[in-house]
């Protein structure tokens, strides 16, 4: 658990399985950090800039510590709160994650799925019975439910196997999850026999195996590039290569096209701007002939 020390846990307590238990710290699993932030910056004198509480009706200026909280009940009518108050009312966290039932994985919709964390042991002791807890759930193939207490609120957690620990991930509750028919209201007209086909077809072409190295946001890194840039004060020059972009109306010609690989939509101003400055990576079609020649040679090989 050494890695852990580098790390500071999110949450401190005890997992609980029946009359077992044992001390266990999370973490969270992914990370915002390196997410490109920017401040808002007066040019004329390059400092940055204070942003100031202001009584909406009066237009002063109003000290932070001097404001309380408030619930809207009607137009411009509130009710407010002292700290005191809802501190009355806040949930104490007992610093015990209760186990409480056990279920398969495929019951629970995606839509839930919420928050991921890690779930180590939290020093020498008890580590055995982290250890039989996790080595039980691996073997029944089950995820557990439980609630834990983070930042003054419950939080409905499942937890499972993941490499040598235990991966804990928030759950939505009920209540948070909008009904499908605030959206998908309307009926849906049934597609042709030919155009189905076709759609088939095109998802048979671009069928692969999920690699999340390959996805990458691409906004965020031609922001990178841009900062480094401007730092060594090299000029960006935005480069928009033309580009034919063909307007389909025909649904039918849409698909056909898009089956021979032709019509595609046109690229993010992100991509362009890589590409511009040699970023750009590896087209899919470079990796299908590679495939293609790999295949070619195995089988005179063969012969």
């Amino acid at each position: 658990m050494a890695k852990h020390k580098a790390m500071r846990p999110t949450w401190e307590g005890h997992l609980r399985l029946s009359l077992v238990t044992c001390p266990v710290s999370l973490y969270t699993a992914t990370e915002r950090t390196a997410d490109i932030h920017f401040n808002l910056i007066n040019p004329k004198t390059n400092n940055r800039i204070r942003m100031q509480s202001v009584d909406a009706g009066t237009g002063e200026p109003v000290e932070r510590a001097d404001l309380v909280r408030g619930f809207a009940v009607s137009k411009n009518r509130y009710v407010l709160f002292e700290k005191d108050e809802l501190d009355a009312v806040r949930l104490d966290s007992t610093r015990i994650l209760d186990i409480e039932e056990f279920v398969d994985a495929s019951e629970i919709d995606r839509i839930y799925w919420d928050e991921p964390y890690y779930l180590g042991p939290s020093g020498k002791t008890g580590i055995e019975a982290y250890a039989v807890i996790r080595a039980a759930m691996e073997k029944q193939k089950k995820v557990a439910l439980g609630r834990v207490v983070m930042h003054q609120r419950e939080r409905i957690c499942a937890l499972e196997p993941r490499d040598k620990g235990i991966l804990l991930t928030t759950l939505r509750t009920h209540d948070e999850i909008r009904a499908t028919s605030e959206v998908f209201d309307r009926s849906l007209p049934k597609p042709s026999a030919q155009m189905l086909q076709i759609a088939e077809k095109i998802i048979e072409q671009q069928d692969a195996k999920f690699d999340p190295t390959r996805f990458t946001d691409r906004y965020e890194d031609a922001l990178r590039e841009l900062i480094a840039k401007k730092k060594k004060g090299e000029p960006v020059v935005s480069t928009q290569p033309v580009e034919e972009d063909e307007k389909v109306v025909d649904l039918m010609e849409a698909l056909k096209k898009s089956l021979k690989g032709g019509g595609g939509p046109s690229r993010e101003k992100a991509d362009r701007f890589l590409e511009a400055h040699g970023r750009s990576k590896a087209k899919p079609k470079a990796k299908a002939k590679t495939k293609t020649r790999r295949k070619t040679a195995s089988r005179k090989r063969a012969a």
